[in-house]
């Protein structure tokens, strides 16, 4: 198994070399002259008084490797900066959007789980409640924003909904089916030994669906985490949703390439975390 992720490990660095390799054949062509090529030494200057680098104009716009490593370096070596709304450290933005997933996500818990268990547990329950989670699970949580924004008229509150109306379904779905697969057996034994119901329901029941339970709840933090960027640029403020979308309209492709690759690490940092989670629950029978 050592040398199985010494080798898989060894082909991810090549790979990554192997696309940074392209990336830089690919920008580094015919240097800076071809962004200043037919342009007067006056035109070259208000470029730059604009912000538009015409030493960037190669290869359509897009950014050198030595442009997004000082682009990186220098959002990582001051990241809690604050000049005003439009202008924080990415810190700062992260810091944001990991609060509203947060904080939508814990009351999506604090409604799914409670009542998963509850669906799993009553088939009469589970036939009542079904046809209102299958009409209302695959619409789009983006969807819900203009009416959470007529409703709440409040735009940060408004993006929390969202992540709690997304982060709801798999974890209600993958908790009643969990809690419902529990064998049979074991719920018998405890019923002979007159387990009282709570005590079954967290001794018995709980322990048994919990990583079924917890796969409901990877499934949701990672549409959460999809959700929080777009919701983000649609309501603005703070959050690196809205920081993507701000560096879009500033004309900046290598905060925006920055952003993209800082959400990904994130996002692949919080499934780590709940896959650790899951496999310390898991069970052998």
């Amino acid at each position: 198994m050592n040398s199985l992720n010494a080798k898989a490990a060894l082909l991810s660095v090549l790979l990554f070399l192997l696309v940074l390799g392209i990336w830089h054949v690919a920008t580094s062509s015919s240097g800076a002259d071809a962004g200043l090529a037919g342009m007067t030494a006056e035109q070259a200057e208000y470029a730059r008084m604009t912000g538009k680098d015409p030493a960037a104009a190669r290869s359509g716009g897009f950014p050198t490797l030595a442009q997004m490593g000082a682009t990186v370096w220098g959002h990582l070596s001051n990241p809690f900066y604050d000049n005003g709304p439009n202008d924080k450290g990415i810190a700062i933005q992260l810091a944001h959007s990991l609060g509203r997933v947060a904080l939508g996500f814990l009351l999506a818990c604090a409604l799914a789980i409670p009542l998963g268990f509850v669906i799993g547990m009553s088939p009469l329950v589970h036939r009542a409640l079904d046809p209102f989670i299958q009409v209302l699970k695959p619409i789009s949580p983006l969807a819900w924003m203009p009416l959470a924004l007529y409703t709440i008229k409040d735009s940060a509150i408004s993006g929390i909904f969202v992540i709690f109306i997304c982060s709801v379904w798999p974890m209600l779905v993958n908790t009643a089916f969990g809690v419902a697969s529990v064998r049979r057996d074991w719920l018998n034994v405890a019923r002979t030994l007159e387990v009282p119901p709570l005590r079954r329901a967290f001794q018995v029941i709980l322990p048994a669906a919990a990583p079924t339970i917890l796969t409901g709840m990877r499934i949701s933090m990672g549409i959460a985490w999809l959700v929080i960027v777009a919701a983000e640029m649609l309501v603005g403020g703070t959050g690196i949703g809205y920081f993507v979308w701000n560096e879009w309209n500033n004309l900046s492709l290598t905060n925006v390439i920055f952003a993209i690759g800082l959400i990904g690490v994130v996002g692949m940092l919080l499934d780590l975390a709940f896959s650790r989670l899951q496999k310390a629950v898991t069970y052998v029978e």
